[in-house]
């Protein structure tokens, strides 16, 4: 696979235009198989991976990328660019941090490229689930959610900027 185009963000950090999805549905339902699929997109020249907690697959992300690491596929952890994003439900001042810290850990990362929000709302606490109801849908503070990850020191994290527009009187 020939090398793939990046582009380049206003911090200096660079972003490969292309990545790879990690989700598959049913969400965890093909552990080794996901893991080596993971493996082999490394090892054809894919850098970037788009992961999220919600698709049960941060650990095998995780652990392909050791894998890689210990192969020789990769250098550093340095030449990747992994994305992972914030579930609903943990859409909450006293939630983000620790949602974070999870994901660092199933990735067995030290930080993420850029930490997202999945989508623009905040869910009851509960199980994790794509369907909900239209009463649990709660108000979302962004700036206190995504500003806790800044507390995180090795953390690098990202924020989308179009909920300002979506919601001004929020952000």
């Amino acid at each position: 696979m020939s090398s793939i185009p990046e582009f380049t963000l206003q911090n200096g950090n660079t972003i490969p235009l292309l990545g790879f999805g990690t989700a598959e549905y049913p969400f965890g339902s093909s552990s080794e198989t996901m893991k080596e699929t993971f493996r082999h997109a490394i090892k054809l020249g894919y850098r970037h991976f788009d992961s999220a907690a919600i698709y049960q697959s941060e650990q095998l992300l995780g652990e392909a990328i050791q894998d890689a690491l210990s192969l020789g596929l990769i250098k550093s952890r340095d030449e990747l660019f992994i994305t992972s994003k914030l579930w609903c439900n943990d859409g909450h001042h006293d939630r983000v941090l620790p949602a974070m810290q999870k994901t660092l850990s199933n990735l067995k990362l030290e930080y993420v490229d850029l930490y997202l929000i999945h989508m623009p709302v905040s869910l009851k606490t509960g199980e994790i689930g794509m369907s909900f109801e239209k009463e649990d849908i709660l108000p979302m503070e962004y700036k206190v959610c995504m500003g806790s990850c800044g507390e995180l020191s090795k953390a690098r994290f990202g924020q989308i900027n179009w909920c300002k527009q979506l919601f001004p009187e929020k952000a």
